[in-house]
């Protein structure tokens, strides 16, 4: 496995590239924090595909021709990177026929957890609000996190929000690439001088624990090359999705924590396959 620099130096040259060669509206502000900010990438070409998770009311993609919607949260231990480094799995989606959004969104230690889960609900509800503008199906709004990002993204999977609005009815799919879903590891990490969580902070930010009966589909997924712990939090969190959603499980035997989210969007891959049948766009979840 390469060095973390390494991978980090390919994220912004990759997302570079991608903000390059496509067209995207950058820097637009999704809530009042200076870091509360995303770029959007418009869908390539009219999906066609069925529509898929929950009605909105508004008219459905199929009807529209409207394309899906991939949300974006990165990682980085809740302490690093942003949208600049995390355009990267724009372009095979793009190809494909899907929207990309990619979110940024503060950082520890001048942000807390709560407030972090909190901006990435905020970026959903925005998106949602303004999808007529930007020209994507609102019923089809899949969220998508890698490490750090997954665990916001599964935080916004759930209902009665401590910060930021409620948004857990309105995500058609969600994919959970790598992620840490108990927090109380964590807490007893090293990671914890940036977090400052206490016992009751880390439970109320562990979404294993406080999983809705009901979900939208989910994939699931890790590197064949993870930690154990990541391994183990992949497996629970599978284990605590199977009786409430239709979970997909992937493990990407020739992938790691950190190039994993390549994959997003290649359909010769099972990680992107099984993504792009969730947004309607082909691929297989077997």
């Amino acid at each position: 496995m390469r060095s973390l620099p390494a991978y980090l130096d390919e994220y912004r040259r990759l997302s570079e590239a991608a903000r390059r060669d496509h067209p995207v509206l950058t820097g637009l502000a999704y809530g009042p924090h200076p870091a509360e900010t995303l770029d959007y990438f418009p869908g390539t070409r009219t999906s066609t595909g069925a529509s898929t998770g929950t009605d909105t009311g508004t008219a459905t993609g199929a009807r529209t021709g409207r394309p899906p919607l991939l949300v974006f949260v990165h990682g980085g231990n809740w302490q690093a990177l942003g949208r600049a480094e995390s355009a990267f799995p724009a372009p095979p989606l793009l190809t494909a026929g899907a929207a990309v959004a990619v979110v940024e969104y503060g950082l520890a230690p001048d942000v807390g957890l709560d407030t972090m889960a909190g901006m990435v609900r905020r970026s959903v509800d925005w998106l949602l609000q303004n999808a007529d503008r930007l020209g994507f199906a609102p019923d089809r709004l899949h969220l998508c996190g890698t490490s750090a990002g997954a665990h916001l993204a599964a935080m916004a999977l759930l209902p009665d929000p401590l910060d930021g609005p409620d948004v857990s009815g309105r995500i058609a799919g969600a994919v959970l690439l790598s992620g840490i879903y108990d927090l109380e590891p964590v807490r007893l990490s090293y990671v914890n001088e940036a977090l400052h969580l206490d016992e009751a902070a880390a439970l109320r930010n562990s979404p294993l624990h406080l999983l809705p009966a009901r979900l939208a589909e989910v994939v699931v997924a890790r590197g064949g090359n993870e930690t154990e712990e990541y391994v183990r939090q992949h497996e629970r969190m599978v284990a605590a999705l199977r009786p409430r959603a239709a979970v997909t499980e992937v493990v990407a035997d020739r992938r790691n924590h950190f190039d994993l989210p390549y994959d997003l969007g290649v359909g010769s891959s099972r990680l992107g396959s099984a993504v792009l049948a969730q947004m309607g766009l082909g691929g297989s979840t077997t």
